[in-house]
């Protein structure tokens, strides 16, 4: 199974942030299992590998999308904080 995901930003600095914030998935994934997020042209650009069954196809894809939020909720606090 395969998801790609493409968020956009309109500011570039917060999209690139999550980029890297969620790209540390990019490493540490069980065997068969892959996802690699990229920034490029003001998208993440994020492709979910599985071939572990649908249950776990569907929790990375979960999980990836709750790193998202939660990476765009603390940029947004730490920018209203400055």
């Amino acid at each position: 199974m395969e998801a790609e995901i493409v968020l956009e930003y309109d500011n570039m600095k917060i999209g690139e942030a999550v980029a890297k914030a969620v790209s540390p998935d990019n490493f540490k994934t069980p065997k068969g299992l892959t996802i690699e997020t990229t920034w490029k042209d003001g998208k993440v650009l994020t492709t979910i590998r599985c071939k572990k069954g649908l249950p776990t196809f569907i929790a990375t894809i979960d999980d990836f999308l709750f790193c998202t939020l939660t990476a765009e909720k603390t940029l947004q606090t730490a920018k209203r904080l400055k």
